[in-house]
This record gives C-alpha cells, structure tokens and sequence, in this order.
C-alpha cells in the first residue's frame, strides 16, 4: 500500500515571529497555565475531599474543572515551547493526537454545561424530587455519556483527517494542530471532513448550547410564574449566574469560531477567538465559581486551615 502521508511533520507559525513579542507572550502564557492548573485544581480537590460538598452539583464542577485542567495542557505546554525555540514543530502523528484531544475535550465540556443546566432546572422547579432524579448512578451516566460522545466525535475527525493526503506545504496559519487550518494544507478532496465538521461538530455543539438554553427558559418561566416574592426568584436565579457567564464565555467563541465563520476569516481572528475558549476561560472559571459561591470559598478556607499548623504547637 502506498504511504499517501507525505508529509512527516508539520511547523506551526503560532500567533507571531517577532521574538521580543514571545518573549513577553511567553511569560503572560505561563503565568495564565499556572493559574488555570492551581484554581481547577484546587476546585477539584475542595469538591473530593469536602463532604458537604459531595452533592450532583459539585460533582459536575468538579468534572468541569478536570476538562479545563486537560484542555490548557494539550495546547499551552506546546505553545510555550513554541515561543522560545526558532521554529516549532510537530510530527504528523503529534498534530492528530492534540487535534483529537482539543475536540474531545472541547466537546465534552459543551454537554457537561448542559448537563449542569439541567441539574439546575431539577433542583429549582423540581426541588422535592431532586434526590430521586439526581441520584448518583444519574450523575455517573450523565457525565460518562458526555465523556464518551465527545470521545467518539473526536476520534471521527481524527480517523477521516488521518485518511487525507498531505504533500505540502507543512506550515499550520495556528498555534496548535486545530482541525480547520490542517485542512486547508491537504492536497485530497476534504469534502467528507468538512461535512461532517460543519453536520456533526456544529450540531454537537447546537443541540448542547439549545438544551442549556431550554433548562434556563424553564427555570425563568418556573421562577416568574411560580413564585411570588422576588428575594426568593433572586435567591434561586442567584445559583444559576456563575453557570450562565461559563456558557456566554464559552458558546460565543465558539459559534462565531466552527458555525458563523467563512472561509475569508482571517487567521489572526480564528486565533484570537481560540485563544478566548482554550486557554482565557479555564483560567476564569475557577474564578467565576468561587468569587459566587460561599460553599466553595468557605470550603477552601476550611482546608487551607486544615493544614496550616498553628505556631502556639
């Protein structure tokens, strides 16, 4: 059989060439990773090791907060090194690899949002069964689910991508192996990719940001019609606000990024938009959920005591 791959490596031109510009890129980069690694990370331990924070809720947080973690690594690690090398470059298998987890990920965390809209929608027009219907093998499916749909709809793109012909040239307009500017070097027909891209990955993507919408209206209708006072309707819509920023931060790139976009999008704007949801907003979720949330602030305070040794021993 002949080996249709030809080209063995591809070099990613990333967001510039003017070194002084890396420089300082590099250090604001590195200082975004460390702060996306210590605030998931430390949401994800307080929402293990807390108690009363074993509920569906945190649960899902907790999952968010991983798919964050994972995401930034697969793109900010060789990103960096991009900024301090002359040229950076990635093998043909490397570049499926990061396309695969970038989409896997990416997607997962879209259906996790949704999945977390509607625990909201339970536990606030439905709160006297909210036990029985977000019990823990609910939970455990919901998030397997979305794991293995993202899974699936990655390894999609990555089998179809794998089959395209590539014999140059091998410079990537991006700052990391993203499916659409890879597609524009093959010199195969990409029809196949880019109807399954614009079918399945757009309605991936729809279905989720609808569903997570139709949770909100029923939650909205819920708290209007059925209840009077409006410290209570507040207190209720108070719980959904630091989801709601989560969803605006990440849908809104990304509809303008994979469904809105033509191909006369320049690259320095596909960038920038890619930049907003893969390395910007793990770094503000932490943020987000802890400056609104008491039960998470009071549980980190509550740890970080823990382990501080009192000086009087």
């Amino acid at each position: 059989m002949e080996n249709w791959t030809e080209v063995s490596e591809f070099i990613l031109l990333g967001l510039t060439n003017d070194h002084t510009q890396q420089h300082v890129l590099f250090t604001v980069f590195l200082l975004l990773y460390q702060t996306c690694l210590f605030g998931n990370g430390a949401i994800l331990v307080v929402t293990v090791v807390e108690p009363r924070l074993h509920t569906p809720m945190y649960f899902f947080l907790g999952h968010l907060s991983f798919l964050d973690i994972c995401c930034s690594t697969v793109i900010v690690p060789k990103m960096l090194t991009g900024f301090i090398t002359e040229q950076q470059t990635i093998s043909f298998v490397g570049c499926l690899t990061q396309l695969h987890f970038f989409h896997f990920l990416g997607s997962s965390e879209g259906m996790l949002l949704a999945v977390m809209a509607f625990d909201r929608y339970v536990a606030i027009c439905n709160p006297l069964h909210y036990t029985i219907i977000m019990n823990k093998l609910t939970c455990v499916m919901l998030v397997g689910v979305t794991w293995a749909i993202g899974f699936f709809h990655a390894l999609m793109h990555t089998v179809v991508t794998s089959q395209a012909w590539f014999c140059g040239p091998n410079l990537i307009q991006h700052f990391f192996c993203d499916i659409k500017p890879l597609l524009m070097l093959a010199c195969s027909s990409i029809v196949l990719n880019l109807t399954l891209l614009n079918v399945v990955t757009s309605g991936i993507a729809l279905t989720s940001f609808f569903l997570t919408l139709l949770s909100y209206l029923y939650i909205v209708t819920f708290l209007f019609f059925k209840t009077s006072l409006w410290q209570n309707r507040w207190k209720a819509f108070s719980t959904c606000a630091s989801h709601l920023t989560v969803v605006a931060l990440l849908y809104i790139p990304v509809i303008f990024n994979y469904i809105l976009s033509s191909a006369a999008e320049s690259a320095e704007r596909e960038m920038s938009m890619t930049l907003l949801y893969s390395v910007c907003i793990p770094v503000l979720n932490p943020l987000i959920y802890t400056l609104r949330n008491q039960e998470v602030k009071s549980a980190l305070r509550k740890i970080l005591c823990r382990k501080s040794p009192s000086r009087g021993t």
